[in-house]
């Protein structure tokens, strides 16, 4: 089920530059997501405007930068080696803060729009955001392993750079859609909204988006997690069911 949400209340958050005020006119229209049980993943439309009180100099470039943020965890990244012919974990890194999911889209390479003191100032790139508890002493290297965890999650779709995506008319009205995958995770995912001049931030924008599991899949979430025995007797007995009827049906087809 393809859902589209756009960004249209007003939340405004003013920056001041030479030459004149710049602010960020955008919100959300739903503020959340249902996840049912045939839930495939939303269309996730931003859009919004740029409020100015004075003309800006043309020889400064406006850029502009959209996040989605996903809820974070604790997540423990382990290192499996081989030893006597087996694959084993022989080392484990913890990191405390990953975002389940993330999005970037930019009007242009990121590199080129965001300086690097910037960048960590607002931890808008994914190496920024994720950050990692100390390693135990015998671990040197222990950067492979948060730049494995990003790894995996791009390839999971999880997370993901949309350089050029946003597009920006009259360096005034801006747009982009980023896709949410099927497998997201429940909680409060946060949108952020960078007008960039100069390598430097001039104004920023945040909402929120909540995103629930609804009807069957809250039943079974919750069955799960507060009635755990009752979940697995009725995980037999769906079991066995299902194996009654396959078998009852094969004996009337052979019979018939």
């Amino acid at each position: 089920m393809i859902r589209r949400l756009a960004l249209i209340a007003v939340f405004l958050l003013p920056a001041g530059i030479a030459g004149g005020t710049e602010e960020v006119v955008a919100g959300l229209s739903q503020s959340s997501i249902a996840i049912t049980a045939n839930f495939d993943g939303s269309d996730l439309l931003i859009y919004g405007a740029v409020k100015r009180e004075d003309r800006i100099p043309r020889d400064s470039e406006l850029d502009v930068i959209i996040t989605v943020e996903g809820p974070s965890a604790p997540i423990m990244v382990r290192r499996k080696s081989r030893k006597f012919g087996i694959w084993v974990n022989t080392a484990a890194v913890d990191v405390d803060h990953a975002p389940s999911f993330y999005a970037v889209a930019t009007t242009r390479p990121l590199n080129d729009i965001l300086s690097q003191i910037e960048d960590l100032r607002r931890k808008v790139s994914v190496p920024q955001l994720i950050r990692s508890v100390g390693a135990p002493p015998d671990i040197q290297d222990s950067p492979s392993f948060t730049d494995a965890l990003i790894r995996i999650r791009e390839e999971n779709g999880l997370y993901s750079l949309h350089e050029g995506a946003v597009e920006l008319e009259e360096d005034t009205l801006f747009r982009t859609d980023i896709d949410l995958p099927a497998n997201l995770v429940e909680g409060e995912y946060r949108t952020r909204i960078f007008l960039v001049r100069d390598k430097k931030v001039v104004a920023a924008n945040e909402a929120l988006i909540d995103v629930r599991k609804v009807g069957l899949e809250r039943w079974l979430f919750d069955l799960a997690h507060k009635l755990p025995a009752a979940y697995g007797v009725l995980a037999l007995f769906l079991a066995g069911l299902a194996g009654w009827l396959a078998s009852t049906a094969f004996r009337l087809l052979r019979n018939g």
